[in-house]
């Protein structure tokens, strides 16, 4: 099976190296493709390096690394190339289906990683349109568990979904810089301890609630005894950060729709 990736920013990048790092795809058959080529020089060592048309027309999964803005102009330059059969995978979550096949009406499929795809601990989102068949599905979910475990939602969801698992890496690493930005207001422990501290722990209790399968409320319960210290702490979150959560989900999301009302 030839892959292709077309698009060399850091997702297309993540990609090309993880699959080659995995022995996912030989080099023979990893098949490569940006826009200003020289930041393809690396890539040569794992990957051919080759136009846009050549790399579809010879790839059985295609993969579109590339801004909303330029998907247009990259499935209008390949449209007339594409492999029969090959199934286009687009990394955009906001330009849906239909928009794709305007212009390219084809076996289509939407990925959306995570940044922890670069630790191989991705949550990747994937949904697929009418035209991609089971043995596409295997396929792809064959490749892409070389980055993490993967999840099918329907078009609709991919949204939300990608506030979960592709955003939540952003909002999680905000909350916990106000988090510690705070703590260092009221101690003289070193800055960069506080992070550690706080990293280590949040770490771990995420692997302790998947591996003891337990939810927030039990590892609240289990923490904040009834009138002691952690306990008013909790107070103050449940109290105050509903707001916040609401307000992050709505904004987030109306960013998205005007997105996608632009492609």
């Amino acid at each position: 099976m030839k892959v292709g990736i077309i698009g060399y920013g850091s997702m297309g990048k993540m990609l090309l190296w993880k699959f080659s790092e995995k022995g996912s795809v030989i080099s023979e058959d990893l098949y490569a493709f940006n826009r200003t080529i020289e930041k393809l020089d690396e890539a040569g060592q794992i990957a051919q390096i080759v136009s846009a048309k050549e790399l579809a027309s010879v790839c059985d999964i295609v993969f579109v690394c590339v801004r909303p803005a330029d998907i247009k102009t990259v499935l209008e330059d390949i449209k007339d190339s594409l492999k029969e059969g090959a199934l286009l995978v687009s990394l955009n979550g906001s330009v849906s289906f239909e928009s794709i096949r305007a212009t390219l009406d084809c076996k289509t499929a939407k990925v959306i990683p995570s940044l922890t795809a670069e630790i191989g601990r991705s949550q990747t989102l994937v949904c697929y349109n009418d035209k991609v068949t089971d043995a596409d599905k295997s396929a792809l979910k064959e490749l892409l568990t070389s980055i993490g475990d993967v999840i099918e939602l329907p078009e609709n969801e991919m949204g939300m979904g990608s506030e979960l698992v592709s955003c939540m890496p952003g909002f999680i690493a905000s909350i916990f810089d106000v988090i510690c930005n705070s703590a260092k207001k009221h101690t003289r422990i070193p800055d960069d301890q506080i992070v550690r501290m706080v990293l280590q722990t949040m770490s771990a209790t995420g692997d302790l609630m998947l591996q003891k399968d337990m939810t927030f409320e039990d590892v609240v319960t289990r923490v904040a005894t009834p009138g002691g210290i952690t306990e008013e702490g909790t107070k103050v979150v449940y109290s105050d950060f509903p707001e916040t959560a609401d307000l992050l989900f709505e904004k987030t999301l109306e960013k998205r729709r005007k997105t996608a009302s632009k492609t």
